[in-house]
């Protein structure tokens, strides 16, 4: 099992930053691909941003040049670094694993094997 546990949401005004954390514990953490995505109150569960072992990443458009997903293997952890905030970035957002996803698949919340319980983040106007 691969243990994940987030870290860093809040409330932050719009145009502001925020510095998401995820923690692995469990398995090797490096081989996995790391994405976050988010749930809106209402909405379906979407794609954020991913990360593969490999540094490889992709981002949703609707936070491409805003949001910056990074990963540090030696610690473990998987960071969202998100600027320009906007109050529709309002959600819980989640850190998932995967160990065999590969291209868009990697953007499908059902290809993953690990969660982590969620983070809030709230962007007041």
């Amino acid at each position: 099992q691969l243990r994940l546990v987030e870290s860093g949401g809040g409330l932050v005004q719009a145009l502001g930053s925020l510095r998401l954390s995820c923690a692995a514990s469990g398995r090797t953490f490096s081989r996995y691909f790391m994405a976050w995505f988010r749930q809106a109150v209402g909405k379906e569960r979407e794609f954020v941003a991913g990360m593969a072992w490999s540094g490889g990443q992709d981002y949703a458009d609707s936070v491409k040049d805003r949001f910056t997903i990074s990963r540090d293997n030696s610690k473990d952890t998987v960071y969202l670094q998100m600027n320009n905030l906007k109050p529709e970035d309002t959600a819980i957002y989640y850190c998932a694993a995967d160990y065999a996803c590969s291209g868009y698949e990697c953007r499908d919340q059902y290809e993953y094997d690990y969660w982590g319980q969620g983070t809030q983040v709230t962007v007041s106007s």
